[in-house]
């Protein structure tokens, strides 16, 4: 390869304009320099190219620069600004802005691989008050866990983005292909924006790839996706994880019903958000919370793994147990294969919610008051009521009989977990590049979140991020998995000559670099 982001210019240009994708191209599995530069394609080198630029890529990022790396040799292809941006978008229209907290631990600190000072530490500094510092030293018998402010986790990255030179190594644009490369590496096929200077596609030939691009899409419940198709009502019917503050704003305004569906952390997030409004706003909204598996106890072996339950909700502080991060959890999963490991996972997360004590006393105040109540069954059917003032959900309930739930509103708070090929880039992956899918429908990657089947020697393509749950580690999609994951790669990328592995010495002196914002 050439040096690090020289780029090669095409020799000539097809007879479809230049950058034109031919049917060759886009069924050729394997790509060779000549047949992207026939096409007209310009090919920019790095040695490391990693795809998204969420907080999956600055992670892995942040990781390599601390190991060495400098930034010429990474190269972050991202239809993002920030790499928080798309972190905040969903969690802010799943009701957590930037005051609220998160759902995790002081020590995932996204910016410091050293979790020190965590962020309890440094809340407690800022707000010049011990109540942080006191909740973390005494979590979880005196106080509850300790979460992050969502804005302190953003504004944190930020100040490690510019540490590190994350706009150094960003390069903006979409890519919706990767293919491997004739003599080894690979190649990603970047769209720029239509502003961009030049806007035709650009190929990154690179040694090494790694893919952080998030969820494959919003998921919708079947029978809400229906009616949405059916009737054209992209109102009244929303996902939480898209922008819905209509919702909330119509109901201020007049009585309404909204029914929510899901009973996971954003469900809560939800709920907490319509009986806030409705407690310290006056709104009139009634709250109606269907559920199809309704927990009334504890769940889970005794000698094993239990966690609590009742009211409909299954509690957990956290996506998984503690210890399955870096405990005796974690390495029973990662001797686990196949079925036995999707099974662990899902008995290990499932659908669970935080056990705060605000919420647990909001419901009871609202079930009390007689506007929170909860149904139970499963939905027959969606429609329209006659006179198209509200929306019918038919729902069999668990004693057998029909029941019928007009609302003004339904909030689907069931998740983000579509199929991988509703990417376009991981659908694009499984059919060219030879990855498989692991037991829970992602990504099969190795204990080093190598990408099986993908290999192209000398070079290596990884994987990080939700896209790989049900592989060795069950907290893939949190701000510790994501760290975890980076440094499985690194390591392993240091094994094959690409950087050097992070000793004592040199973290102790990346440390103190980091304390005084100093470049690696």
């Amino acid at each position: 390869m050439d040096d690090p982001r020289t780029i090669v210019e095409p020799n000539d240009e097809p007879s479809g304009g230049p950058g034109s994708l031919s049917e060759e191209l886009i069924a050729t599995s394997r790509w060779s320099d000549d047949l992207l530069q026939r096409h007209g394609i310009p090919i920019v080198d790095s040695p490391l190219v990693t795809v998204g630029g969420g907080l999956g890529s600055f992670a892995m990022a942040d990781i390599l620069r601390i190991a060495g790396i400098a930034p010429e040799q990474i190269t972050a292809l991202s239809d993002i600004e920030h790499p928080w941006e798309t972190y905040r978008y969903l969690a802010s229209n799943s009701q957590i802005p930037d005051r609220e907290r998160l759902r995790s631990d002081s020590g995932s600190t996204m910016d410091n691989i050293w979790a020190f000072p965590s962020y309890a530490i440094r809340e407690a500094w800022d707000d010049k008050t011990p109540e942080a510092a006191w909740q973390v030293l005494t979590e979880p018998i005196l106080t509850e866990y300790f979460t992050p402010r969502a804005g302190q986790v953003y504004s944190t990255v930020a100040r490690e983005a510019e540490r590190i030179g994350w706009e150094r190594m960003r390069v903006p644009g979409h890519v919706r292909m990767v293919r491997k490369r004739e003599g080894g590496g690979y190649f990603g096929l970047l769209t720029p924006p239509p502003d961009a200077a030049s806007p035709g596609r650009v190929a990154y030939r690179c040694r090494h790839l790694h893919l952080a691009v998030g969820y494959p899409g919003v998921k919708f419940l079947p029978d809400l996706q229906e009616y949405r198709e059916k009737y054209g009502d992209y109102q009244r019917v929303v996902n939480a994880y898209e922008p819905h503050p209509h919702v909330y704003e119509e109901a201020l305004r007049r009585p309404s019903t909204v029914l929510v569906r899901g009973s996971g952390i954003v469900a809560s997030r939800v709920l907490q958000r319509l009986l806030d409004d409705r407690e310290k706003n006056n709104a009139q909204t009634q709250v109606v919370h269907l559920f199809r598996n309704y927990v009334h106890e504890p769940q889970g072996d005794r000698r094993t793994f239990r966690r609590p339950g009742g009211n409909g909700f299954a509690y957990q502080a956290f996506n998984f147990p503690k210890a399955a991060w870096g405990g005796q959890t974690r390495e029973e999963l990662a001797a686990l294969e196949g079925e036995e490991r999707a099974a662990f996972i899902d008995r290990l997360g499932g659908t669970n919610t935080a056990p705060r004590k605000d919420w647990q006393r909001q419901l009871e105040r609202g079930r009390s008051g007689g506007y929170y109540t909860q149904r139970i069954g499963s939905v027959r059917s969606v429609h329209p009521s006659a006179d198209r003032t509200s929306i019918v959900t038919v729902v069999d309930e668990a004693d057998g009989g029909t029941a019928e739930i007009d609302a003004q509103f339904i909030i689907d708070a069931t998740g983000l977990e579509a199929n991988l090929t509703d990417h376009r880039l991981m659908a694009d992956l499984l059919e060219h590049s030879g990855a498989g899918r692991n037991p829970k429908g992602r990504l099969d990657v190795e204990p080093t979140f190598e990408v099986r089947g993908c290999r192209s020697d000398p070079g290596r393509l990884y994987a990080s991020g939700s896209m790989t749950l049900g592989g060795y580690y069950a907290g893939v999609d949190s701000f510790l998995g994501l760290q975890y994951a980076a440094l499985q790669i690194a390591d392993d990328l240091a094994d094959i000559g690409f950087g050097r592995r992070i000793g004592s010495a040199r973290s102790i002196s990346q440390w103190w670099k980091w304390m005084r914002n100093t470049a690696p």
